[in-house]
């Protein structure tokens, strides 16, 4: 994987990471690729935002994987601050590739690099394939997660 480069997302890479984001049951449900605009205006408010670490993943120029990485300072746990990972999308082409794995490496050194003193995310309780990719990375599975649609 040698040839594989994370970086900063840019407004360019948006609509390949929409696509990854719609491409499964789930983000079908709930993702509008054909409407870029309130993407692009979400862009725009990640990128002005220094806690917010939109990355994409890319292979020859193309982009194959993503995930956003917040950093949340806190009081609990001594004045603790988290890292916060969310939007984990592989392109189907790279699945099973062990892209998956080098991307959440990636969210945990730099979790590490910015004094984090622990990565957390969610998943959704279908995703059995996700959760036992979390499980296998290290994870626990030690909170139950609860959301309020608004």
């Amino acid at each position: 994987m040698s040839d594989l480069e994370i970086r900063p997302a840019t407004a360019e890479d948006v609509p390949a990471i929409v696509a990854m984001l719609a491409d499964d049951p789930l983000g079908a449900q709930r993702e509008s690729p054909d409407d870029p605009a309130p993407y692009l205006s979400a862009f725009t408010r990640l990128a002005e935002d220094p806690n917010q670490h939109l990355v994409v993943a890319s292979r020859d120029g193309r982009v194959v994987g993503t995930l956003q990485l917040t950093i949340i300072p806190g009081l609990s746990r001594r004045g603790a601050t988290r890292g916060l990972i969310e939007g984990v999308r592989i392109h189907a082409d790279e699945r099973g590739s062990g892209l998956g794995t080098r991307l959440i490496e990636w969210a945990v050194e730099e979790s590490r690099r910015l004094e984090c003193v622990l990565v957390q995310l969610t998943s959704d309780v279908t995703r059995t394939d996700a959760l036992r990719f979390y499980e296998r990375l290290g994870f626990e599975a030690s909170h139950v997660g609860f959301k309020l649609a608004l």
